[in-house]
């Protein structure tokens, strides 16, 4: 019953009530108010966000919608269009002018976007046709990687971030693959991606590595390896999938958050979406403008983490980024997280804090500060609140 004896509230779970009861419960109401209210397929059956749109929503279901402070404004939000830099270079005459150029984006916007990266062209292009088929699937052949459930805990597919704390949820399903060994990624990683997930793990990594070096050596401070293997030995491969929102202006594929790691490489479809909040007055922009990070064919995006930022004493920036939904095509993206090993311990390296005159974080194992990211909603740079030196 609702409100009164004459008014009925009938709970239709999409695709679970055909036409004709439908058609039978009007026609034996007529007399009275029925109220049919489409209920959202449950997210923990392997729907996921892809399962509600799949069910033919109209609109944004109240859980989605963002308050107006958290939204994107496409209108008001620029392009940020530099052009990608080229790494071939590196091994040229131009290799101290892409040096510069890759700290300099660093120091500045904390994104860039590199081509000549060294992973194949094919292989990002089957990685998208991976993903879109991953997320294809019927709902029971996700379901079994959720978490509590998956046979192995370093594989879980989810939706939103930290869905039991959020105010809003994220528009976004996702599959999270974390990196231990080869045999257990060929074993439980999802058969639909799990080849070229590694492989393109494999291949990143080595730009990764370079491009680590090259801002530790532009800090003034030499590494031993062993030093950069524990700060980007572990990895992260996720696949996310961004169903199209009938309402996108209304909700977020991922909130505003800045990433835990020393660096983000990030695969991109051709939707775009991605937007990056300037920390500073740069090439015509203000400070706190957002900017699109633009789709460019064969190139990768690369962020700098809060890591590297504390690390750095603040010199290089792990900018607050966010994804926007769109009502058009879905839009899938594939980042690895290029984070230390549980037991590293982080903190501004001595030569910086000596030559600054200011430790300006603290120092902690990771394992604390990877806790701390992922037990908290996305909040800006909040997480970086965590080593603040106070």
């Amino acid at each position: 019953m609702f409100g009164n004896m004459n008014a009925f509230l009938y709970f239709i779970q999409p695709n679970h009530c055909p036409p004709c009861l439908l058609h039978a419960i009007s026609k034996q109401m007529s007399v009275k108010q029925t109220v049919l209210l489409v209920v959202p397929k449950p997210l923990g059956d392997g729907n996921g966000v892809k399962g509600m749109v799949d069910s033919g929503l109209s609109e944004v279901p109240e859980q989605y919608v963002q308050p107006p402070e958290e939204r994107i404004d496409k209108l008001n939000a620029s392009t940020h269009d530099n052009p990608p830099i080229d790494l071939s270079k590196l091994d040229g005459p131009q290799h101290e002018q892409i040096v510069e150029e890759i700290a300099r984006a660093a120091e500045t916007l904390g994104f860039f976007q590199v081509m000549n990266h060294g992973v194949p062209l094919e292989l990002l292009e089957s990685l998208k046709d991976a993903a879109n088929n991953f997320f294809g699937q019927p709902p029971e052949k996700k379901a079994v990687y959720r978490k509590g459930v998956s046979p192995c805990p370093s594989v879980k597919y989810g939706t939103s971030f930290v869905p039991d704390k959020e105010k809003a949820l994220e528009w976004k399903d996702y599959i999270s693959m974390t990196y231990t060994t080869d045999a257990e990624a060929l074993e439980y990683w999802p058969q639909e991606c799990k080849d070229v997930a590694l492989e393109y793990l494999r291949t990143s990594i080595k730009m990764v590595r370079k491009v680590v070096e090259i801002l530790i050596g532009k800090l003034g401070v030499t590494l031993d390896d062993s030093r950069i293997d524990g700060l980007i030995g572990s990895k992260l491969v996720n696949m996310n999938f961004y169903p199209p929102c009938p309402n996108p202006e209304l909700t977020v594929g991922v909130g505003r958050h800045s990433d835990m790691g020393m660096l983000t490489v990030l695969l991109q479809d051709d939707i775009g979406g991605l937007y990056v909040k300037m920390e500073e007055e740069m090439d015509g922009k203000r400070q706190g403008d957002w900017v699109e990070i633009p789709a460019v064919p064969g190139a990768l995006v690369i962020n700098v983490g809060d890591t590297l930022q504390i690390l750095s004493n603040g010199r290089y920036k792990s900018a607050e980024h966010r994804v926007r939904t769109t009502s058009t095509k879905s839009r899938v993206s594939i980042p690895i997280f290029a984070i230390p090993k549980p037991t590293e311990r982080i903190g501004p390296l001595p030569q910086l804090v000596e030559r600054d005159g200011v430790a300006r974080y603290r120092e902690f194992i990771f394992e604390e500060y990877m806790n701390n990211f992922f037990s908290n909603v996305h909040d800006g740079k909040k997480s970086l609140d965590f080593a603040n030196n106070i």
